[in-house]
């Protein structure tokens, strides 16, 4: 077994055998070094964003002091869902290994595949003048300052 997998897996086992939630563990790593880690929390902490993906980029942020994970590595033991691989893009994380696929996730109670299809529009534009304005005043900010 992977090295660094096997980190993700004794993640997800200390996770579930502690109840903190499903059994996703995720280790992020950098020039061969482990830099974060974590497991599924949504049941500790009550809180659906709570991913092991989503606490290992905590994790790494936290240690190296920036929002920025490129040149990173991540391991984790299901195929991350949307939410999660949106957020390993926005950290701009390499490359991904996971062990368990979509179906595996699926067989064993979890609900990721619905968000890979088309979901129901709950979606309403709403007072964007206003909104518009703060963009402006962030853009604004953002020339004057390094962001």
């Amino acid at each position: 077994m992977d090295k660094f997998m096997k980190i993700a897996v004794d993640e997800a086992r200390e996770g579930i055998r502690a109840g903190h939630g499903g059994p996703f563990g995720c280790v992020i790593v950098r020039d061969g070094k482990v830099v974060g880690q974590g497991h599924n929390e949504v049941v500790k902490r009550k809180d659906p964003t709570c991913h092991g993906e989503v606490m290992a980029i905590r994790d790494a942020c936290k240690k190296l002091g920036r929002y920025d994970l490129s040149g990173c590595e991540l391991y984790t033991t299901a195929e991350p869902c949307p939410m999660c691989a949106g957020a390993i893009m926005w950290a701009n994380i390499a490359k991904v290994y996971y062990g368990c696929n979509i179906a595996d996730t699926d067989s064993i109670g979890f609900r990721d595949k619905q968000f890979y299809e088309a979901p129901e529009d709950i979606s309403e534009e709403l007072d964007r003048e206003e909104c518009l304005k703060v963009f402006a005043e962030y853009a604004a900010l953002k020339n004057k300052k390094n962001y």
